[in-house]
């Protein structure tokens, strides 16, 4: 399964210079936890809620643009990586999301909520279906003989 199967592909992006508290609004508004920050064309960072203080993080906002409280770490995917090299990459550099980028441009992000969408569905390693009947009967094993001789 690749990234594009379970990608988020309405991203929603801020520039730099753009007011915390906006950005905040545009979270809260659209219910997403994660805004992909751009410096003109290229990609500069992650603002999250956890980045922006949560639901009481005013004092943390006011006055403060989102260059200032973003995430520059940004981790990137292109659209045809597997899955599961984008959750190990989430699990091992303890990050919320990976920004899917094409061509230097964000088409999409992968959050942890995406992930585990696709864990409760089932869809990484769905269960085998048996086309054999199971045994009810089984014949009982015959005794072994002791073995002669020194061990």
């Amino acid at each position: 399964m690749r990234v594009i199967d379970i990608m988020s592909a309405h991203v929603k992006t801020v520039p730099v210079t753009a007011s915390a508290d906006a950005a905040w609004a545009t979270m809260h508004g659209d219910r997403i936890h994660h805004l992909v920050v751009m410096d003109g064309k290229k990609v500069a960072g992650v603002f999250s809620a956890r980045d922006a203080g949560g639901v009481n993080g005013a004092s943390i906002r006011d006055g403060h643009q989102v260059g200032e409280l973003m995430s520059r770490h940004v981790v990137t995917a292109g659209k045809n990586t597997p899955v599961k090299r984008v959750a190990n990459l989430m699990r091992g550099q303890t990050i919320g999301s990976v920004v899917v980028v094409e061509k230097g441009k964000p088409v999409g992000i992968v959050t942890t909520s995406d992930l585990l969408e696709l864990l409760g569905r089932g869809a990484i390693r769905p269960t085998p279906v048996s086309k054999r009947a199971p045994l009810n009967y089984r014949a009982p094993h015959t005794k072994r003989h002791r073995a002669f001789g020194v061990w």
